[in-house]
């Protein structure tokens, strides 16, 4: 038994039409629409071709890349990998950042895993490293007190002292001074007065370098550095100059240098 697949007859659309009257009598109307539809496309599509060919250069299909991240690169890392994945990096204002080194890209537009078309621009905020701190004006407080304003704006103070009219303890200065700007966590000198000069420096010329510092000490001063200078106009052993000079006003601990004479040999 042979089986024949029975299919549906073609429909004859030329028969149609032509038992069709309204359709003979509008058929040159509807040709000439068609024909100009096909002009309109036609035109259409050169006109593109020509613009994406000749005036903007652009592919008929663009391609496309995903955004890699690079937030944590340095900016020249962070350009070359964004030039591997056929993108452009532009480099953004620099934003002050706690932890992230100066010139490390800290945020990126668009994000990282974004489709976007081959060439665009990734916009790079970098990092301009820590916000620096103003130093305090401390001048007049004690020592403590500056030392605890110093350390609430964020920096590290350390202490000298120097002869000065103000009272001894006060800190008259600091160095860098005032206003200045720094990095959190660097070094403050504080200048703290060591108070007016009122004891008289003794002279020491000619005594012995023992006998030099217990005479020095015995006012309330202190010995400093101790230099051997070669002479033969004194005793070998004896002071043969001193800084500062005796008959001076030096403040509490104010510290005096000897040269002490050598042997010439």
């Amino acid at each position: 038994m042979k089986f024949r697949r029975h299919l549906p007859r073609p429909v004859d659309w030329l028969a149609w039409f032509r038992r069709n009257p309204t359709l003979q009598r509008e058929g040159p109307e509807i040709r000439r629409a068609l024909k100009n539809l096909a002009i309109f496309l036609g035109a259409a599509a050169i006109g593109y071709l020509v613009a994406a060919l000749f005036l903007f250069r652009a592919p008929i299909f663009a391609q496309s890349s995903t955004v890699p991240r690079v937030i944590g690169l340095p900016v020249d890392s962070a350009r070359a990998v964004l030039k591997r994945a056929e993108l452009n990096g532009r480099e953004g204002e620099k934003v002050p950042h706690p932890s992230a080194l100066p010139g490390r890209v800290i945020w990126q537009d668009p994000p990282a895993d974004v489709v976007v078309t081959s060439g665009t621009t990734v916009d790079l905020s970098l990092s301009g490293g820590p916000q620096k701190v103003l130093i305090p004006d401390v001048a007049g407080y004690d020592e403590a007190t500056a030392r605890l304003l110093i350390q609430s704006a964020g920096l590290t103070a350390t202490t000298e002292t120097a002869q000065t009219a103000a009272p001894k303890g006060v800190v008259v200065n600091s160095r860098p001074p005032a206003g200045s700007a720094l990095n959190p966590g660097r070094p403050v000198v504080l200048v703290v007065s060591a108070g007016a000069p009122t004891i008289t420096v003794p002279n020491v010329m000619g005594l012995t370098l023992e006998e030099a510092k217990a005479k020095i000490d015995s006012v309330g001063l202190r010995t400093g550095t101790s230099l051997m200078r070669s002479t033969t106009d004194a005793v070998p052993g004896t002071v043969i100059d001193q800084r500062p000079p005796g008959g001076t006003l030096g403040a509490p601990g104010t510290a005096v240098d000897l040269v002490i004479a050598r042997k010439v040999q």
